[in-house]
């Protein structure tokens, strides 16, 4: 046999072998599973390419990504222990801390909020001062877009009892509760706001989709998904956590490589809804909002707890320490 073709030979017994290897550690490995607060929004997007494009596989994880309507709920089944990793805004992890809960992200998704307040196009109300006597929507109570809502309003001179807050688990009851005037404001994201402003039921009242918004409206760098785990399950799985931050790192770089027609093409048609165009141009809208190295921003744990203990007084009333409740470890080794 001449060499040349012995060597390729050799090459592709070598790479059966690797295939053979990688398919046998994940059939090995322990499942793991991440939970995210509804993985058809945009905010969520890198644990869900993670898991179409192999990232996870290919590190050798068996990953189960699983989906509740709120990010709160996947706080609770994380301190349950019914899951490995929560997908969800670095601000639990401040929550929890103060609770006595010792969590921490491991990776950030992305350096906004990922958030609009959106009312009726035909609603009176032009900002968040027009909340008082009003009924605002939100995720769930003790969610994310619970506390950023009574920050707003707090912000602009609302107290918290001048409104009522009406939790909208999932984002059909949202567009229901919203168009048919249930509520008059509502905070969603991604790619919920695009199709009601395109079709002109809604308009904004506070933006913080994009970092410079977010920035702007929240007074410093801001967190929002991010991958948190118990500090307890990170000692004791070092290695299956930084291989979780790798394949993260991997969605993150193929977000802002591809353009929005290959992200698109990558996920499941039933995550993008029945119009195509629309979905593509929530992807435009916040794919610059996206980590672009998975790093905490140095001033971003400072400016959410400033907000969290402004809207939730059990957590102004404790200690946080917040270089527990980050680390960016497992990225800078990953880089």
């Amino acid at each position: 046999m001449p060499f040349r073709a012995r060597s390729l030979v050799r090459w592709l017994v070598c790479v059966a072998l690797a295939s053979a290897l990688c398919a046998a550690q994940a059939a090995r490995a322990e499942p793991i599973r991440l939970m995210t607060g509804g993985v058809a929004k945009l905010i969520y997007l890198p644990v869900m390419l993670a898991d179409q494009l192999g990232y996870f596989r290919r590190e050798g994880l068996d990953v189960r990504v699983l989906s509740s309507p709120a990010g709160i709920d996947t706080s609770t089944e994380l301190v349950a222990g019914a899951i490995q990793g929560a997908v969800g805004f670095y601000d639990h992890t401040i929550g929890l801390q103060s609770r006595g809960m010792d969590v921490q992200s491991v990776i950030v998704l992305g350096r906004s909020a990922g958030l609009i307040e959106l009312t009726r196009s035909a609603s009176a109300m032009r900002t968040m001062a027009d909340a008082r006597g009003r009924k605002l929507g939100v995720t769930g109570f003790g969610s994310s877009t619970d506390f950023l809502t009574r920050y707003l309003a707090a912000r602009a001179g609302v107290p918290a009892g001048a409104y009522t807050v009406v939790p909208l688990a999932t984002e059909a009851a949202f567009e229901r509760a919203l168009v048919s005037g249930e509520v008059d404001a509502a905070m969603t994201e991604e790619p919920t706001a695009t199709r009601l402003l395109s079709r002109g039921v809604a308009r904004p009242l506070v933006d913080l989709r994009s970092i410079a918004d977010s920035r702007a409206q929240l007074g410093g760098s801001y967190v929002g998904a991010c991958l948190y785990m118990r500090r307890e399950w990170i000692d004791a799985h070092p290695d299956e956590t930084a291989r979780l931050v790798r394949a993260m790192l991997a969605a993150l770089r193929f977000i802002q490589t591809r353009s929005e027609q290959d992200i698109a093409a990558a996920m499941p048609a039933a995550l993008k809804g029945d119009n195509p165009a629309i979905y593509r141009q929530a992807l435009a809208v916040m794919k610059p909002a996206f980590s672009t190295d998975g790093r905490m921003p140095a001033d971003a744990p400072a400016t959410v707890l400033a907000i969290l203990a402004e809207a939730d007084t059990e957590v102004s009333a404790r200690h946080v320490d917040l270089a527990r409740t980050w680390t960016d470890r497992f990225v800078a080794a990953a880089q």
